[in-house]
């Protein structure tokens, strides 16, 4: 991160997953104008950025991350006017637009590669990577993240193509010259446009070993291995390099890299000054891998091994919600009987840390998984193969179902519940993907009118973010609780100092008295419609954020 933006550390950013936010015009889908009809509510919340998942054109495969038209709108999203208005009307109320951009693949249905499939002497043959095939078969052992083989035979071309996510996302050929100036070109496009950041999906992909070896990895049930060998590989980061040094710095844009990366250290190499790719980077992580790994002292460990690894040198992207996650209070906190108060110790946790906070839509209001009946009613390709795979392991098909619903995408894809009503106030037609039935009780509306909600809570964070120095910059030190679930943390500048206590668990906790010398002012409590905090023994999923005496 360079000097020049030092801005970064007072973004809130909110993420907007369009399909799933707002309907305009009643076929079921959220769009463009239906952002800009609530543009207001996300000026109330307090956020000062907008990510928005991608609105180019697309056969929607992935939900729009399978891109056929750089340069063009969806057409279920509305139009480029539609877009423009909306970039005038964040500009007018001081909130930054960031497009997610997806360079490591297209679709299958982008002009460049029914261009490069048509002949090998096509002037885009290179655009993707090709291989012949070996004994008649695919050139290697590897499996696609959604499923089956990661090759697809054309029999134009007599030769396969990669594809490391579904079949209808060709990767890109990064090695190919002629398709980086391409991808540069479009993104200087986007940048005259107005677009003040790009958050880059699956980033670390976009350099393959050009041998193509079997992976090393075990068979999945289809036959096929997990690719060993393509995360972060050298040319990558020279790519990105390449990026930042052609469209980012000049520009002063703000860069997110989703990185999946598999050690801090990795991590660290993608926001680095001297390395001169990325301001902020979202490591990637498996629902799976989340769900059966994480626990509260894991958190705490990952959170003070990347605040060392980049405090001197680099800014962390904070965040516990997006598209691909489940629902972070069904996740990591209660979505039962501490529903309420685990949604906002959440918020607190994560607001009291270094870095910039994301939201991500719905999670201001404590949005929570789903169990949708039936396999047919996801949509999520992922969530479909995971099912299929469970079902090739031997698991009985009502387990399977009961761990896809755990782990699916569209957990967090349902649509935003502005209201009690049957369609959640998303639509006044047939909503895409099923609303969450517990809209009756959380939504957007109840919250607004009630002192004590979730939503107030985050607003209240968000304000509090900008009038206090220590949050949005001071240092972090945790402090010893001797019980491995209760966090005592203090951020700090030389003019002010906060401390936070979290309960990261269903039982009460004692604070140690020594922590509590010098605490003054109480700024916020997760039991706020309970009077707030009311002494040393926590309870359950408490959270309680003082400003130090001075």
């Amino acid at each position: 991160m360079t000097e020049q933006k030092d801005w970064i550390k007072d973004l809130v950013v909110y993420q907007i997953y369009p399909r799933s936010f707002y309907d305009s015009n009643g076929d079921g889908i959220g769009d463009l104008p239906g952002i800009l009809q609530k543009l207001d509510y996300l000026e109330e919340l307090g956020v000062n950025a907008l990510w928005l998942s991608p609105v180019y054109r697309s056969p929607n495969d992935d939900n729009g991350y399978d891109i056929s038209g750089y340069q063009e709108i969806m057409e279920e999203f509305g139009t480029m006017e539609d877009w423009d208005r909306l970039r005038d009307a964040c500009r007018e109320k001081g909130i930054r637009m960031i497009m997610d951009l997806v360079v490591n693949h297209s679709s299958d249905e982008h002009p460049w590669f029914l261009e490069s499939r048509s002949s090998r002497e096509n002037p885009r043959a290179d655009y993707y990577i090709w291989r012949d095939p070996v004994d008649g078969h695919e050139p290697n052992n590897w499996g696609s993240a959604f499923g089956g083989s990661a090759w697809e035979y054309v029999p134009e071309r007599g030769q396969y193509y990669f594809h490391y996510f579904s079949k209808k996302q060709p990767d890109l050929n990064w090695a190919c010259q002629e398709l980086r100036d391409a991808v540069i070109e479009m993104m200087d496009w986007w940048a005259d446009k107005g677009v003040e950041g790009f958050r880059v999906d699956a980033i670390s992909y976009l350099d393959k070993p050009q041998d193509f070896p079997d992976s090393a990895l075990p068979p999945r049930p289809d036959g096929y291995s997990f690719p060993d060998c393509l995360i972060c590989r050298p040319g990558t980061h020279a790519y990105i390099r390449e990026m930042n040094r052609r469209v980012f710095a000049p520009r002063n844009i703000l860069t997110v890299g989703e990185v999946a990366a598999p050690t801090t250290e990795e991590l660290g190499n993608y926001v680095k000054t001297d390395r001169e790719e990325f301001d902020m980077a979202i490591p990637f992580v498996l629902p799976k891998t989340e769900i059966d790994t994480w626990s509260p002292a894991r958190l705490r460990e990952d959170i003070e091994e990347s605040y060392r690894a980049m405090k001197e040198d680099g800014w962390w992207a904070r965040f516990f919600s997006n598209h691909d996650k489940p629902r972070q209070v069904s996740l990591y906190g209660d979505d039962g009987e501490y529903w309420e108060v685990s949604a906002k110790f959440l918020a607190m946790f994560l607001h009291s840390l270094p870095g910039t906070p994301y939201v991500y839509q719905g999670e201001e209001i404590g949005m929570t998984n789903v169990k949708l009946p039936s396999i047919e009613d996801y949509d999520d390709p992922s969530t479909r193969d995971q099912y299929r795979q469970y079902l090739l392991s031997g698991m009985d098909p009502a387990a399977a179902l009961a761990q896809a619903q755990l782990e699916s995408r569209d957990n967090a894809r349902t649509p935003m519940q502005w209201d009690c009503s049957e369609t959640g106030g998303f639509t006044s037609g047939t909503p895409w993907l099923k609303v969450n039935p517990n809209t009756r009780e959380i939504n957007v509306e109840a919250q607004r009118q009630d002192p004590h909600s979730v939503y107030q809570c985050y607003r209240k964070l968000i304000a509090l973010r900008k009038e206090s120095s220590a949050l949005s910059r001071g240092d972090l030190a945790f402090l010893e609780t001797g019980q491995q679930d209760l966090f005592a943390l203090t951020r700090s500048t030389a003019d002010e100092t906060l401390l936070a206590f979290h309960n990261f668990s269903r039982q009460e906790r004692q604070i140690p008295s020594s922590l509590l010398e010098g605490t003054g002012e109480v700024l916020l409590s997760s039991y706020d419609r309970e009077g707030g905090y009311r002494g040393p023994v926590l309870r359950p999923y408490e959270s309680v954020i003082f400003r130090n005496r001075p």
